[in-house]
């Protein structure tokens, strides 16, 4: 079947955003009617779904579009996971109940990722899976639009990258028996359509689409294509959109963010500018820059640093380097050397107090020799970073990569455990113990005791608090470092005052979703995602690499209550904190005493004094009570 282009009934134009297209209007490949000879139940002579649209009278069933519930899940990146979020708010807005639970749901709404194999397995198995429940299915992302004739995808409905504000229509029509494919299109999809964010609290905002590299490993590009920028106006639109929303963090999304405007007449200083000047004086919004590759800010890099030094900017990068090797990374097509990509780390390094910076590292890269590794593993050890994406070689069907010589795969994961050791032995946060940081919380921890909060530097910080103080900042004391954990106390809330809407409160058409938190992240280990532009636009792991997980579960409200926060804050001065992974998804626990059962903090001696205030109190009113009765006598 050919490719759908979108099509209107009587005109060249499309539908307004948001909104859907007559029946007819849509391209579809309608399955045969098994039950074509059998007599017509309807005595006038139209089909019983027919009728049912037809009569405004008719009482309300399954069959109704925009009553059915849609299951959504989500591989991959950033950038994925706010196209999932745009298609989770069209369907609401038109009524369709949204769930976590598959086996309820009327409908799979499938959002796949081509970074490597074993993504595109977990979807395979989805979609099998789907097909023997008999659910109707609706596949989206870069498989079907970089993949669009495999076999896997036949009798499934797709959706390309570039048609997610097409998604109510895919639905309708799948919901009905047909199959209808999507890929095509000249626009980029609007940047305010409706959106049900995984956190209420976090914008990813994607300020392109495709990337001007041509890396022959990357298959991502088959699919987001090239480069193609959101004009500066409406991406400084969106930013007074959701601040006046009540988010609180700001994620640029890209396959290669340092690209951004080379195609409009417009860079990323400009656009970084333009943004910051609309973000509350208070810091009550922060900024994160999303991946870049090096060729691209190297003529950026101070306009870049002093962004980077806003207070209002975490002081963090990601830029992946995937080898230490001039040799690899020309076979690569990377189009930089390690130089420069020194270079980049040394400039921001020195003109931004407390940078971070995360990278990436592709093991077994066809071609790569032992010496080729050990200049690897050399770079890593010369910068320590406290993030580092490692994962082994996948060659990608049509990419030139796939057609060169492999390194023996036994060969491949060794280097890839030798550079996880390598990595695994650094202490990046020794030295914060003690210190006091100011944090932004935007989410609770998957141990369902902690919130998660981030330094300037984008360093995690849990803290045992109650879940009123998400989506706001605080100034907290470090009190444990472990190898990928910080854990702080807090000691003050910073009032915002550019708060819109309390941290209870959910914006209208801004709706959480805790279906949509199935999306996969990584750890920095052999099982990250990369592309050409690295894990922000083809596994969007690494910036979250060996501290968090994103997939937070709101599983137990009633032990995050007021009371249960003053119980837990007791035991934290009686146990030293455990040492979390939650970033690894091992949850490593390894408890320790922290001191005598006499240090007592702030919240203690409350609780005490109330408690003695509340004794006398109830000893004086027996005293009273019992001189009248005597008196009376």
């Amino acid at each position: 079947m050919e490719d759908i282009e979108d099509l209107l009934v009587g005109s060249g134009g499309g539908a307004p955003t948001g909104f859907r297209l007559p029946i007819t209007a849509v391209g579809l490949n309608p399955k045969k009617n098994k039950n074509k000879n059998k007599p017509n139940p309807n005595p006038n002579g139209n089909s019983n779904k027919l009728s049912q649209i037809q009569d405004p009278l008719a009482p309300l069933s399954p069959k109704i579009p925009g009553t059915q519930t849609i299951y959504i899940k989500t591989f991959g990146c950033s950038h994925n996971q706010s196209d999932s979020e745009y298609m989770a708010g069209q369907l609401s807005a038109f009524g369709y109940p949204l769930s976590d639970n598959p086996e309820e749901a009327d409908l799979w709404l499938i959002n796949t990722c081509t970074v490597k194999s074993p993504s595109q397995s977990a979807m395979d198995t989805l979609i099998a899976k789907g097909k023997g429940a008999k659910k109707p299915l609706v596949v989206a992302g870069c498989v079907p639009q970089g993949s669009r004739d495999i076999k896997e995808l036949e009798g499934v409905s797709i959706v390309g990258v570039q048609q997610i504000d097409r998604v109510v229509e895919i639905v309708e029509e799948t919901l009905k028996g047909h199959e209808v494919r999507l890929l095509s299109r000249k626009t980029l999809p609007a940047l305010d359509l409706p959106k049900v964010r995984k956190n209420k609290f976090v914008e990813i905002l994607p300020i392109n689409v495709g990337c001007l590299g041509a890396c022959t490993y990357c298959k991502t590009k088959h699919a987001r294509g090239h480069l193609g920028s959101y004009t500066v106006d409406g991406l400084v639109g969106r930013v007074k959109s959701v601040i006046a929303d009540g988010v609180k963090e700001i994620w640029l999304s890209s396959e290669d963010t340092g690209a951004y405007g080379r195609d409009i007449g417009a860079n990323l200083p400009i656009l970084l500018n333009a943004i910051v000047a609309e973000l509350p004086s208070d810091a009550s919004t922060m900024l994160r820059i999303g991946m870049t590759n090096p060729p691209f800010i190297l003529e950026h890099l101070k306009e870049i640093a002093e962004v980077l030094r806003h207070p209002c900017v975490y002081s963090f990068l990601h830029v992946p380097v995937q080898s230490g090797s001039d040799a690899v990374l020309t076979a690569m097509n990377r189009e930089y050397t390690v130089s420069e990509f020194k270079t980049v780390v040394d400039i921001l390094t020195e003109l931004v107090p407390g940078m971070q910076i995360a990278t990436d590292i592709i093991c077994g890269f066809p071609g790569e020799t032992d010496e080729d590794f050990t200049q690897t593993l050399s770079l890593i050890k010369l910068y320590k970073f406290p993030q580092v994406h490692i994962s082994q070689f996948y060659p990608r069907p049509g990419t030139p990569a796939a057609r060169m010589k492999k390194v023996p795969s036994t060969v491949v994961k060794r280097r890839s455990r030798d550079l996880t050791s390598v990595f695994e032995a650094f202490t990046p946060y020794v030295g914060m113990e003690g210190r006091v940081e100011r944090i932004w919380i935007t989410e609770v921890a998957t141990d369902g005791i902690h919130l998660v909060g981030h330094t300037k530097g984008y360093v995690q910080v849990l803290v045992a608090a109650p879940e009123s103080m998400l989506g706001t900042s605080a100034i907290v004391k470090i009190t444990y470092v472990g190898r990928w954990s910080v854990f702080g106390e807090v000691i003050e809330t910073i009032p915002h005052i550019n708060d819109t809407v309390s941290g209870n409160e959910r914006p209208k058409q801004e709706k959480s979703f805790s279906g949509l938190n199935h999306y996969e992240t990584s750890a920095c280990s052999t099982k990250s995602e990369n592309c050409c532009c690295g894990p922000e636009s083809c596994g969007g792991q690494a910036e979250k690499c060996a501290v968090t997980k994103n997939d937070v579960q709101l599983e137990d409200r009633n032990s995050r209550n007021l009371i249960g926060w003053l119980l837990r804050k007791r035991k934290n001065h009686v146990e030293k904190p455990v040492e979390n992974e939650i970033g690894l998804g091992s949850q490593k626990k390894q408890a320790q005493t922290q001191g005598s059962l006499g240090e007592w903090g702030v919240v203690d001696r409350a609780l005490l004094g109330g408690m003695l205030v509340s004794f006398l109190t109830i000893v004086t009113l027996l005293l009273h009570l019992g001189f009248r009765i005597l008196s009376s006598n």
